[in-house]
């Protein structure tokens, strides 16, 4: 007989908070590498003007940050939905 046995990997639960950057991106791809998965979150947002914008120019945060703050994050999770 052939059983197949299946493993559930429970994915941690999204907590919106402030994230680095790379860390937010891999939950949105996880199977990137952490560079790939930044460069891929960093594409989405420059095609959505909107939430680039508002990312960027209506806050205190600067492009260059290495981290998300929580403002920026309920943003993301609003545009992209939770990853």
């Amino acid at each position: 007989m052939n059983e197949t046995t299946k493993i559930s990997v429970a994915e941690p639960s999204f907590e919106l908070r402030a994230y680095l950057k790379s860390e937010l991106a891999q939950r949105y791809n996880p199977c990137l590498s952490p560079r790939g998965a930044l460069r891929k979150l960093n594409e989405w947002i420059r095609h959505n003007p909107e939430l680039y914008r508002r990312l960027h120019e209506e806050g205190p945060e600067g492009r260059h940050d290495v981290s998300f703050t929580l403002r920026q994050v309920r943003l993301l999770v609003e545009y992209l939905g939770e990853p």
